[in-house]
């Protein structure tokens, strides 16, 4: 996984509450066990039409939002069932960062475990926010996770909350399995030990 330190980009408004995981990426899309390839299907209902044309109204669609690396949504985001799928399709879209003022916990936590850090923020931060990202190409923000803030076009400053604990697995990028590995000397010394005790085992 790859580290997250500081990320700079152009910042998308999705100004919905309740954006579930089928919005994110359809039932149609988690046939494959590969994180890469899904980010064309992303919002799959929203950006395309019934006969696979794009649909111009939808913010990802739109010229100055194509290569966002940042979503600002509406609350609950990432609500309904549970499927990694979400944060891949995020990620290999492009998206690094979602901020919202409320996230349904599995796919918060799903985008941890991904690489992709999301923000909670009061309504008003995110309204904020939204009214920066509404700007278009100019609407970039940079989200310096190490000091925990977010720096709006006008150079104005957000500061967020997060657990010390994500944070850390973030800028390191670190995860489960890499969690894992950072003990492999104590496991294997752990199994040598067990090995000798138990040889029958």
């Amino acid at each position: 996984m790859d580290k997250f330190t500081e990320l700079t980009g152009v910042a998308a408004p999705l100004p919905m509450i309740n954006v579930d995981t089928d919005k994110i990426i359809p039932k149609q899309f988690l046939k494959t066990i590969k994180r890469t390839g899904l980010g064309k299907n992303l919002f799959d209902e929203m950006r395309y039409d019934d006969n696979g044309d794009e649909i111009p109204d939808f913010v990802l669609n739109k010229p100055a939002y194509r290569n966002s690396k940042i979503l600002v949504a509406g609350e609950n985001f990432g609500c309904g069932s549970s499927r990694e799928h979400a944060p891949w399709a995020l990620l290999d879209f492009g998206i690094k960062c979602v901020i919202a003022p409320s996230f349904a916990d599995i796919f918060f936590n799903n985008c941890f475990k991904n690489g992709v850090l999301p923000i909670k923020l009061p309504q008003e931060d995110v309204d904020k926010l939204m009214d920066d990202a509404e700007r278009g190409a100019n609407a970039t923000l940079t989200v310096d996770l190490k000091n925990q803030v977010i720096k709006g076009p006008d150079g104005g400053e957000i500061s967020f909350d997060i657990d010390p604990f994500l944070k850390e697995c973030l800028l390191e990028g670190l995860d489960d399995i890499g969690l894992t590995l950072k003990k492999e000397s104590s496991i294997s010394s752990f199994e040598e030990k067990a090995g000798a005790a138990r040889p029958w085992a």
